[in-house]
């Protein structure tokens, strides 16, 4: 027998992540003749390559197994530092000041304020909710919607909103994520009924169920996202009973999501979420039926007084299809939703415009998730019949999520749009409720449009329907 001649082989192993970039590398021997009996290897360099597979799931899925999409810890309930008490102070009286129309006088009596006093994230983060309602209730607070903000909003928020990566507009971040207060410290931040909201346009029972049902739709997922980490894992040691009964799990938290959904109807009335909640939520983009045809104009006090183009912006307003956890749900099944009207080649769809509209840390995340996710392919390759079956029934739990939530906008829409407004205040405005409400009866045939733009119910078909096709 001819002695052992070993040759190294590097094997790399390029790990990502949103933080770091860098190679790994594994050596490990070849030999020319004999390979020693396995039962004498000291080292089995497909352990390694498993171990490391294993620390690249555990780092991508590090910050986000355990609180998914919401903050390590309640949101900040208020700046402590005194140099932004004026903010707060308008912020805990934005119900009265909007139905007194106060509001935008204040705000234009607001003293511009710069943002170095912010030391910390949840700081920042409770600045932009601030600034997302004050800027949304001083766009629609009015008989009309107005067009400019003024600098003492826009100079502040431009600079909040690029620090944190999003638009200067109300988010679904700032307006759930970052804006509810538990009950109590070890409150179950699950169920809604221990959820209050910080701040508010309407200061109504049916507003703040409107955005906590979100934050414990929310807080539920958090386990959906620990099962994709497993479930990626179980793929790439190629085990198929284990992914199997993590489908099973996710198909479970899936239906869980919908029932907590459904809690809606028990605080939120329709009428009132349309005529007075929904046009705040509403941005500057598509909007010109609601009165902004070209967008709202952020100044930021310029000395010259000149007007610059690139301040006109047009964004979305708060959407749930800015949740970071919805489409999380559709990155992990492999279900990828093109344009509503099926023009893919002019530009990404409404879906994936919406990640702009996302935190950055949490829109990386979902791109790293799309650049991994393989467990689609991995069942649709497997002859195994069950793993099919319970990819099958995670779907029809996902799609059930979806029929659920075109049947609530039939209602808080649809159906709402030809009841009157029940407040006298809200009468006679120019906004995205009213201006649906008079097209419908002159009898013009016009597509209700959603506060991210979109024409509302062909999206939601759409996406439901993209949803049923990925069925293996």
């Amino acid at each position: 027998m001819k002695p052992y001649s070993t040759k190294p082989i590097l094997a790399f192993l390029h790990y990502k992540s949103q933080r770091l970039s860098f190679p790994f590398v594994f050596v490990f021997t070849t030999t020319d003749v004999v390979l020693p009996p396995k039962r004498t290897l000291l080292h089995d360099p497909s352990s390694t390559m498993l171990q490391s597979t294993d620390a690249v799931f555990n780092d991508l899925f590090e910050d986000y197994a355990e609180q998914g999409f919401l903050s390590d810890g309640p949101p900040l309930a208020r700046i402590s530092t005194p140099y932004y008490e004026t903010w707060e102070d308008i912020a805990s009286q934005l119900p009265n000041l909007i139905q007194t129309s106060q509001i935008r006088e204040k705000i234009d009596n607001m003293p511009v304020c710069t943002t170095e006093h912010l030391q910390t994230e949840p700081e920042w983060r409770r600045a932009c909710v601030i600034m997302g309602y004050l800027a949304h209730a001083y766009i629609w607070g009015g008989k009309t919607p107005k067009d400019r903000l003024p600098p003492s909003i826009s100079k502040p928020f431009l600079e909040i909103s690029a620090h944190l990566e999003l638009p200067a507009c109300a988010t679904y971040a700032g307006l759930t994520l970052w804006n509810f207060i538990p009950s109590h410290p070890e409150a179950d931040i699950t169920d809604p009924d221990n959820l209050h909201v910080q701040t508010s346009f309407t200061g109504t029972k049916d507003e703040e169920w409107f955005m906590v049902i979100s934050v414990a739709v929310e807080a539920k997922g958090a386990k959906l996202i620990s099962l994709m980490r497993d479930a990626f894992k179980a793929v790439t040691t190629n085990d198929v009973d284990l992914l199997t009964a993590l489908l099973c799990r996710f198909a479970d938290g899936l239906c869980d999501l919908t029932l907590t959904l459904k809690r809606m109807y028990e605080h939120n009335q329709p009428a009132i979420f349309f005529h007075q909640l929904r046009p705040f939520l509403a941005g500057s983009k598509n909007m010109g039926h609601a009165g902004l045809p070209n967008g709202v104009y952020y100044d930021v006090g310029d000395s010259d007084g000149m007007e610059r183009p690139e301040n006109w912006l047009q964004l979305s307003g708060g959407s749930n299809a800015q949740s970071s956890l919805i489409q999380a749900l559709d990155i992990f099944l492999g279900i990828k939703h093109s344009a509503t009207d099926g023009k893919q080649a002019c530009g990404p769809s409404f879906i994936q415009q919406m990640r702009d509209y996302m935190p950055g840390p949490h829109r990386r995340f979902l791109e790293e998730l799309s650049d991994r996710a393989n467990v689609r392919s991995f069942i649709l390759d497997s002859p195994v019949q069950p793993l099919k079956d319970a990819y099958n029934a995670t779907v029809n739990e996902l799609k059930a999520f979806r029929d659920t939530h075109i049947q609530m906008v039939t209602r808080y829409i649809i159906m709402a749009s030809r009841q009157p407004n029940p407040v006298e205040q809200g009468k006679g405005k120019m906004n995205l409720a009213t201006a649906s409400s008079q097209m419908k009866e002159a009898g013009a045939k016009t597509k209700l449009a959603g506060t991210g733009g979109t024409d509302l119910i062909p999206f939601l078909k759409k996406t439901r329907d993209t949803v049923q096709d990925a069925k293996c």
